[in-house]
């Protein structure tokens, strides 16, 4: 297959290159490629005409969304919806990324893809815009809600992953206010990108959740990493209310993947065991 990937550098984007060797890849970087610019990217999709557009592009500082909520619908929703024109027109198959956050935690259990969206941020809201318009103007795109990303190269425009600052800050020896009342899947993107490659030959389009197994607050997570690495931590959990972050997330975001399991996809590994394999590849943990 003919596979573009807009955001090839990130950590997500990173992990679809080495699993999708084998293809003709054609790996799309900012600013070269610019989702905000629609025009220049229609031509040059146009010349290489893959026949999947995989966009892992976002802007995902969820803070700062909500200072600029302007910027955060031209990248999260606008952007998407000319992505899936462009698509449309040239018959492309799109794959395209969302997130837990469009759920507002009132739920208590494992979301599925059925369950309405109820966003609570500017950025949850530019998120789940981007998921109308994908749902509303193309037949072919797999569109694939996930949580708490994490992997090798470093989240695109942070240059870090909440793992990667857990173990930088523990070495320092700071305390470590950690949130305590938000319950999550952390995902491995190395396991969600051999999820998508397997995904991608089912022809199966539509709506799915892809995290790892199993559920745990942020402070769990900081906590299991300093677990398996052996270390003592200076962890202090705190309430969201405490914690003081500008952008209200949700209590609980777990996501089921309900539809993956129904169409036959390989089961994804628990996120402790996702966790410690990470460590591993790392260097942290041998």
């Amino acid at each position: 297959m003919k596979i573009a990937i807009i955001g090839a550098d990130g950590q997500l984007g990173s992990d679809l290159l080495k699993v999708l060797e084998g293809n003709q890849l054609l790996p799309l970087y900012y600013p070269d490629f610019d989702v905000t610019k629609p025009k220049k990217a229609r031509t040059l999709l146009s010349q290489i005409k893959p026949e999947i557009l995989i966009n892992t592009s976002a802007y995902h500082r969820v803070d700062e969304c909500e200072d600029n909520p302007e910027k955060s619908f031209l990248v999260n929703s606008i952007a998407v919806r000319d992505l899936a024109l462009i698509c449309r027109e040239l018959d492309f198959v799109l794959v395209h990324f969302s997130t837990d956050y469009v759920f507002d935690g009132a739920k208590k259990e494992p979301y599925v893809e059925e369950d309405p969206p109820r966003p609570l941020s500017v950025y949850a809201v530019s998120k789940l815009a981007g998921e109308y318009f994908v749902g509303n103007i193309l037949e072919k795109y797999y569109l694939i809600r996930t949580c708490g990303l994490y992997g090798k190269a470093g989240c695109w425009g942070k240059g870090t992953n909440f793992v990667d600052t857990m173990v930088s800050l523990g070495q320092k020896g700071n305390i470590m206010r950690v949130v305590n009342d938000q319950w999550v899947t952390p995902t491995s993107t190395a396991e969600l990108a051999l999820k998508i490659k397997e995904l991608l030959v089912t022809n199966h389009y539509g709506l799915y959740h892809l995290t790892n197994e199993g559920q745990c607050t942020w402070f769990q997570f900081a906590e299991a990493i300093f677990s398996l690495l052996g270390k003592k931590a200076k962890l202090m959990p705190v309430d969201s209310k405490t914690y003081g972050s500008k952008a209200v997330r949700p209590p609980y975001s777990v996501l089921e993947n309900k539809r993956a399991k129904e169409i036959g996809l390989s089961e994804f590994s628990h996120w402790k065991d996702a966790l410690k394999d990470y460590l591993i590849k790392k260097g942290y943990l041998t």
